[in-house]
């Protein structure tokens, strides 16, 4: 079977990759900005309204807790990917598995 691929899959550009850690405190260096240290966070490292939530596969995650939920999603559904949630039973995964393929 060929794997599925979204309708539309825009370029992902991140802009930062590493964990942001706002340093704060009067004396601290990256706070006041000198030289050869990391950049504070700001908001135009933000991603692109686009493509943010996007997986690297293309699709969105959407969150699904039984058959029903998953049945519309299904339904000429393009761009988004179920994801089960952590507190469905076994039972309700194996059920979806089945339906979803």
């Amino acid at each position: 079977m060929a794997a599925l691929r979204p309708l539309v899959k825009p370029k992902i550009i991140k802009k930062w990759t590493k964990k942001f850690i706002r340093r704060q405190g009067i004396d601290n260096t990256v706070h006041r900005r000198f030289k050869g240290q990391i950049v504070m966070p700001n908001t135009g490292y933000g991603s692109n309204k686009k493509t943010e939530h996007t997986l690297p596969s293309g699709f969105r995650e959407f969150l699904v807790c039984n058959v029903k939920e998953l049945e519309v999603l299904l339904m000429g559904n393009t761009s988004y990917c179920a994801e089960t949630a952590h507190n469905d039973s076994s039972e309700n995964r194996i059920a979806m598995v089945e339906r979803a393929a």
